[in-house]
């Protein structure tokens, strides 16, 4: 009981707590952060989502507010799909800038660990970007570059979801290397022209995209207009829209076939993209 009792009065006070519970926090790892970041991101999706909804059903009924969930679902998942687009073309950027520098460090006769740790200091300043992803990444594969482990496993799994397919093309890289003796500088270097080619193209792509992109845009309005059109010449669209059970049925089916336009016309254009 004198044991209990002396835990209890040791036990730290409010204060206390806030001051350990910061601690921890100033002391969780990137990968942590990252995640709590991204969990935050998609809590914001699911908000603006329910906001649509209710607007939707205070507006137009229960049909308007399952349209408008479709509607507002479809937006944010294009709005996360061009963030990640973004994302994505940032971190190949970053990442061959790294690998200049670990090509560099290596053809001067450097330690792998030690030109991956060159290389990633090159992007572990600045702000919080897919540069500093870059970074990350590259100082976690240093500190299994110099224990000696394996450093393909590593950069297969390293990085963001975005970094991870322009790592993996590292990865395989060293396992060349590894397995063949080539040398790990001409690989990366390889690697590192390609990927450039991969950003350029992609780039020149993506600008020859901008006529079907706005033309996607101009068909997905058209129903909006059609029902402008319709209230302007007397017909009262939005009457029968959000007073009848016909009406209802008929904008959710409407909505989700525009939805579903919307998104396969992305995927047709995104396809052409390079990966």
């Amino acid at each position: 009981m004198a044991a209990l009792a002396a835990g209890v009065l040791c036990w730290p006070a409010g204060v206390g707590r806030s001051r350990l519970t910061g601690l921890r926090r100033r002391e969780a790892p990137a990968p942590v952060a990252v995640a709590r970041s991204g969990w935050a991101t998609r809590r914001c999706g699911l908000l603006l989502v329910a906001l649509a909804a209710a607007v939707g059903a205070s507006l137009a009924g229960p049909g308007g507010g399952l349209a408008a969930t479709m509607v507002g679902g479809t937006g944010v998942a294009r709005i996360r799909a061009r963030r990640d687009c973004r994302t994505g073309t940032t971190a190949a950027t970053g990442l061959s800038d790294a690998l200049g520098v670990l090509v560099a460090e290596l053809r001067a006769g450097a330690h792998p660990g030690d030109a991956i740790t060159a290389a990633a200091d090159t992007h572990c300043g600045g702000s919080p970007n897919a540069g500093t992803d870059v970074g990350r990444a590259l100082s976690v594969v240093a500190a299994v570059a110099r224990l000696g482990g394996d450093v393909p496993a590593v950069l297969r799994s390293a990085g963001p979801a975005p970094l991870r397919g322009w790592l993996g093309r590292l990865a395989d890289a060293w396992s060349l290397a590894e397995r063949y003796g080539i040398p790990l500088a001409d690989l990366l270097d390889a690697v590192r022209s390609d990927t450039e080619h991969r950003v350029r193209f992609a780039a020149d792509v993506q600008a020859r995209l901008a006529g079907p992109r706005a033309t996607a845009a101009v068909l997905a309005g058209l129903p909006l207009l059609g029902l402008a059109l319709g209230q302007a010449v007397g017909a009262s669209p939005l009457h029968v829209l959000c007073e009848t059970v016909v009406g209802q049925v008929l904008l959710v089916i409407g909505t989700a076939v525009a939805c579903a336009g919307v998104q396969w016309s992305a995927r047709l254009v995104s396809g052409a993209v390079p990966a």
